[in-house]
């Protein structure tokens, strides 16, 4: 593409473009209307007046050629001679008729000048004869004394017993009527165009105000809505092709009601789970100020430390859970290694394993990779591991198995603890939920593990499912990652 075309289409896409500013609808629909609608007329007036134009020179050269007539009625042959009886009344005549000065010549069967004015320009030699006529008249322009005529040049026969031949008479008047008709033509066409055009435009205006006064409607009956007000905007309120988009406007309003009432549903969850371990702090501290006993004291403090862990633990785990519900940690999604991301949860908690006596297992099969947050991913599997650790009994087993498939890569965490009920599978994903197995046998569960390894997987498009382990014996959760798209530049295998 040359640099003039390169020109003219970045300031066609800036002017036209998706990024183009809008502006005034209203004024738009009136340009796009009244701007092709003023061509539109502006042609139709050329047309018309060159039309009238026409008209006029058609009843102007018939007139000229009346007198043309006239005056070689009155060419004749005397004594073997041609003459021609024109007298100053009969010149008058013509020049009352035709509204201009009238210059003639008859010029004989010789090419001599009979009568009139001799120097009157003589008919060029590719004027055509008028079909418009039965005569044998030519009609052309030329300029006489600095000044433009019309001519009419009749060949008319003139014979007697002595000699027989044709005359040629001209007469050519001044424009002076023409031009007068031309300038009142162009006046009345523009006249009438321009009255038509302002009658157009005036209909187009208060049509076009018409067709919008809908969308007024129904900017001032969303301005008048109370803040709080997300219900939805009537769609007959406007035409139906506006709908969609008051349907768009509706489907907002209800996400974003979706979204308040999660973060209202947050906020009173985690008000509720952190008022009961502080309550627990300020009774601690209270009973450690009025202990004098230092093993006493010594006790409470450590108790304190513990409830301190649990309420810092339980934080983090709700500001994370915050974080992936309203997107404050989605990013640009990268290649990810998901088993360099496993095998790195696995070595930061093979202690806890290590203590209680489990049998930890890692199993890779192939070199599986998706598109994902490195960082929401190793959360999501420490999470995952991290409850499969705490609620199997010592001396148990709990496996790690990553394997690529041909729909993508498949995580499978499995553990022998006491597992999950059927019924209550769906519910533990729930903010705060937690089974009856693990309720008896940790109190001090926050309840939200499940719910933030849930909106992990969401956001990498993951399916995530619950089973009974082997042989029907503890918990299998199997997480099934969509296959990767095309990886980005210099983005691969980020973990």
């Amino acid at each position: 593409m040359t640099p003039l075309a390169s020109r003219i289409t970045a300031r066609l896409a800036g002017r036209f473009g998706p990024s183009a500013p809008r502006g005034s609808l209203r004024n738009q629909l009136l340009r796009w209307l009244l701007v092709p609608l003023i061509v539109l007329v502006a042609v139709n007036a050329i047309s018309a007046y060159d039309n009238g134009l026409e008209t006029a020179d058609v009843a102007y050269d018939r007139a000229l050629l009346a007198s043309t007539r006239a005056l070689a009625e009155r060419v004749s042959v005397k004594a073997g001679k041609v003459v021609a009886d024109v007298p100053y009344v009969a010149l008058d005549s013509y020049e009352t008729d035709t509204l201009g000065r009238i210059y003639y010549k008859v010029t004989g069967i010789e090419g001599e000048t009979v009568s009139g004015f001799a120097d009157l320009p003589p008919v060029p030699a590719n004027v055509p004869r008028s079909d418009a006529y039965p005569a044998l008249v030519r009609f052309y322009h030329a300029n006489y004394n600095g000044e433009p005529l019309r001519i009419a040049a009749l060949l008319q026969p003139v014979y007697d017993d002595s000699m027989r031949g044709i005359a040629l008479i001209q007469v050519g008047e001044t424009l002076d009527a023409r031009r007068g008709l031309t300038r009142k033509i162009l006046f009345d066409t523009l006249q009438r165009q321009g009255m038509l055009l302002l009658a157009v435009a005036t209909l187009v205006w208060f049509a076009v105000r018409l067709v919008l006064a809908p969308l007024m409607q129904l900017k001032r009956e969303v301005e008048r809505r109370d803040v709080h007000d997300l219900s939805d905007v009537d769609a007959a309120l406007v035409h139906r092709e506006v709908r969609p988009l008051v349907g768009a406007m509706n489907s907002t309003m209800s996400r974003m009601q979706d979204l308040i009432a999660s973060q209202r549903r947050f906020i009173a969850d985690a008000s509720h789970q952190l008022r009961t371990p502080l309550t627990v702090l300020k009774t601690q501290a209270q009973l450690a100020l009025r202990e004098n006993d230092p093993t006493a004291m010594r006790a409470i403090v450590a108790s304190i430390a513990t409830t301190t862990d649990a309420t810092v633990h339980l934080a983090n785990r709700l500001l994370t859970l915050a974080r992936v519900e309203h997107g404050g940690e989605v990013a640009a999604l990268t290649r990810v290694a998901l088993a360099e991301v496993v095998r790195q949860v696995a070595l930061e908690l093979a202690l806890p394993a290590v203590q209680k006596q489990l049998d930890l297992s890692l199993d890779v099969d192939g070199a599986p990779q998706v598109d994902g947050q490195a960082l929401l991913l190793h959360e999501m599997i420490s999470n995952l591991l991290d409850n499969a650790i705490r609620y199997t009994p010592a001396g148990g087993r709990v496996a790690l198995r990553v394997r690529a498939t041909p729909s993508g890569a498949l995580l499978e965490i499995e553990d022998s603890g006491a597992g999950i009920a059927s019924a209550e599978r769906d519910k533990v994903f729930l903010p705060f939920y937690r089974s009856s197995s693990t309720m008896a046998e940790h109190q001090d569960g926050s309840g939200l593990g499940l719910a933030i390894v849930r909106d992990i997987a969401v956001l990498h498009g993951a399916a995530i499912a619950l089973d009974h382990g082997a042989g029907g014996v503890g918990l299998k959760i199997s997480i099934a990652f969509p296959l990767p798209t095309a990886a980005p530049a210099g983005e691969n295998d980020k973990t």
